[in-house]
């Protein structure tokens, strides 16, 4: 999806591939599992320091956890990497059978979604733009805090590249 963007994409695991990038793509998967390898390869630290100065980064679903400030729903101790005000409560709209797919509203455009076992925003601090929103309840599920971009559902999933896009853009502009 980054290619067909406009990016090259390269695969981020140590702290000495980090420096090389000028964007970070944190997928989808489980955030739990993301924040242990996360220390195990040392990597929580370097990933918290870019972001804090500025790296541009993109998480969707479990990138979206792994971005936000606080969570909601997580296990005992779990951390995230943080930089978006935002709280996020994880698994939020069901398990794994409660998935499902819808249009919505992303930065001005229609887009279709794919929401697996996906969060929502439960709360945002003043400097977070609201991208997105999705019934049921009008749910927060796409936000941006200046270089950070975050959605609840798998843009990958579609074939559409406008979410990557938006995203190859702010690291562009950057």
């Amino acid at each position: 999806m980054l290619q067909e963007a406009g990016a090259s994409a390269t695969a981020v695991r140590r702290p000495a591939e980090l420096d090389a990038v000028d964007g970070l793509v944190i997928p989808g998967g489980e955030s739990t599992t993301m924040w242990k390898l996360a220390e195990t390869f040392d990597m929580l630290e370097p990933l918290r320091l870019r972001i804090k100065e500025g790296m541009p980064a993109y998480g969707s679903c479990a990138g979206m956890i792994m971005l936000a400030d606080r969570i909601e729903d997580g296990v005992a101790g779990q951390q995230t990497i943080g930089g978006i005000d935002m709280v996020v409560r994880r698994n939020a709209f069901g398990r794994q059978v409660d998935s499902f797919e819808s249009d919505l509203d992303f930065a001005g455009e229609r887009v279709h979604a794919v929401f697996i076992r996906a969060p929502w925003v439960e709360s945002i601090g003043g400097d977070v733009e609201v991208l997105g929103r999705c019934e049921p309840g009008d749910r927060i599920v796409a936000v941006r805090q200046g270089p950070l971009l975050a959605t609840s559902f798998h843009p990958e999933l579609t074939g559409d590249t406008r979410v990557h896009r938006y995203f190859v853009d702010m690291v562009r502009e950057l």
